[in-house]
Parts: C-alpha cells; sequence; structure tokens
C-alpha cells in the first residue's frame, strides 16, 4: 500500500484479535425473522424446507473455513466452532464474524430457489454475527448444550402453540394463556391427550437441531474400487451427554 500523509488515520482502527488457545464461536442469527416467515409462507410450526435451506448456508460456510470443526443450527440460527489453534484472519472478531455472516447471507438467498421455487423473496432476509471466546472444553460443550436446550424448549412450545391453534381452534391469545406457566410435562401431555401426538417421535432435525461435522465417508471410483473422502455430514443427535464426545474425541483435541 502507498503511503501518504493520510495514513495516520489507521491508528484509529482497533486492534481485535481474539485470545490465543480459546474456542472462537460466530453465531449467526435471524434479523427479524418472525416477520420474514410469515411473509414467506413458512409452515407453522416448523417448515422443513426453510431448515433444510438454513443448513445449506451452514454447509457453504463449512467448506469455505476449514478451520470450523463443528457447526450447529435450529431455528434461524447457527453456531460456527473455531478450532482453538486457528488463524483465520489472524483471529480478529470482527473479520471472522462479518465473513462468516456475509457468506452464510449470501448462501441462504443463493439457494433460495432451490427449497422455494414457487416463492419469489419479498426483501433480503438479515442475519447479525458476533464472536464469542470460550477458554476450556467444558465451556464450549456447556455452550452447545444450552442451544440445543434452547432447541427443545423453543420447539415443544411451539409444536403444542400451533397445535392449539391449527387443530384446536385456539385463537393465538388463547393459545399463550392456555400454556402460561405450563411444564414440558404438561405440554406433552396436550399434545398426547388432546392431538395423539407423541412429542417423542416428532423428527429428531426439529426436536435436537442439526450438527454438521466432517467425516470420512467412502466415495466411489471409476474401476469400482472405494476411497475415504471428507465430507460434512449432516447429523440430528443429542450433543449434551456424553456419546457424542466420547465417540467423537477428535473434535475437542489440537490438530
Amino acid at each position: 500500500m502507498a503511503k501518504s500523509k493520510f495514513e495516520y488515520v489507521r491508528l484509529f482502527e482497533v486492534d481485535d484479535r481474539c485470545l490465543p488457545n480459546t474456542w472462537i464461536v460466530v453465531r449467526v442469527d435471524g434479523k427479524g425473522f418472525h416477520k420474514f416467515s410469515t411473509e414467506h409462507g413458512y409452515e407453522k410450526p416448523n417448515d422443513i424446507k426453510a431448515l433444510s435451506l438454513m443448513n445449506r448456508a451452514a454447509t457453504s460456510v463449512m467448506e469455505e473455513f476449514k478451520d470450523i470443526c463443528l457447526a450447529y443450527g435450529q431455528s434461524d440460527e447457527y453456531s460456527f466452532v473455531f478450532r482453538k489453534e486457528t488463524q483465520a484472519y489472524s483471529r480478529r472478531s470482527a473479520k471472522l464474524s462479518t465473513n462468516v455472516c456475509s457468506l452464510f447471507t449470501s448462501a441462504f438467498v443463493y439457494y433460495w430457489n432451490e427449497y422455494f421455487p414457487t416463492i419469489k423473496p419479498r426483501y433480503p432476509p438479515v442475519f447479525d454475527g458476533r464472536t464469542v471466546l470460550y477458554p476450556s472444553n467444558q465451556n464450549i460443550r456447556d455452550y452447545l448444550s444450552w442451544r440445543q436446550a434452547d432447541c427443545h424448549i423453543n420447539n415443544l412450545y411451539n409444536t403444542t402453540f400451533w397445535a392449539l391453534i391449527l387443530k384446536g381452534g385456539l385463537t393465538p391469545t388463547e393459545a399463550e394463556n392456555k400454556l402460561k406457566g405450563t411444564l414440558s410435562g404438561d405440554k406433552n401431555e396436550i399434545l398426547f391427550s388432546q392431538f395423539a401426538i407423541n412429542y417423542n417421535t416428532e423428527p429428531e432435525m426439529l426436536r435436537k437441531g442439526t450438527v454438521l461435522v466432517r467425516r470420512k465417508v467412502p466415495v466411489a471410483l471409476p474401476n469400482g474400487g472405494t476411497r475415504e473422502k471428507s465430507q460434512i455430514v449432516r447429523e440430528h443427535v443429542d450433543i449434551i451427554g456424553d456419546e457424542f464426545w466420547n465417540t467423537n474425541t477428535h473434535l475437542l483435541t489440537l490438530t
């Protein structure tokens, strides 16, 4: 870059490099997606096409950023976990969050027609992004557990809420009042006794969200043989308990 007398203005830039040896999480959240989902006719309580589009956009982010070891998404949000030792963008917080968020948003728009071929976007979707650091393996596990617990709580509520409206004939206000003060067991009982819905048999993607990880999978060769290739796979599994982490110990170890 050519030097000039104006170059001093760079001194006003803030050094926002993330602390070393910490897990970096970039979380992307939809802005005003209650309105966006209504304007674009999302099915209630969950739109599988919309969730699949979110998963596709998140896959695009993981394809670009090789240092993302895991991503977790539910509803209108996605969390991307960068390895502790990553040096992507020199660990600059703003660079990481803006690049992840902009790529996720552009991929969401780019692949829109594959999932909603008959619905033209009425206005551009907006996502915000933030960068948060977690120093220990337990911290990052607790963070992801928090997001999955949030998925369960919100989905159980929304499943019950919309069952009361769409199948029970209640107004939104009546459904909200009926659910005030209820616990998860109460909601499960409403679903089963009134609408013959066993919440535990609902699709796992809705109850548990989506985990994106890289796995070695066999790929067919022209000669009839196979070879292993690293691919990003989608799983709908429990990440609060130990089983997932015990079988994926590589995710929390340095490379």
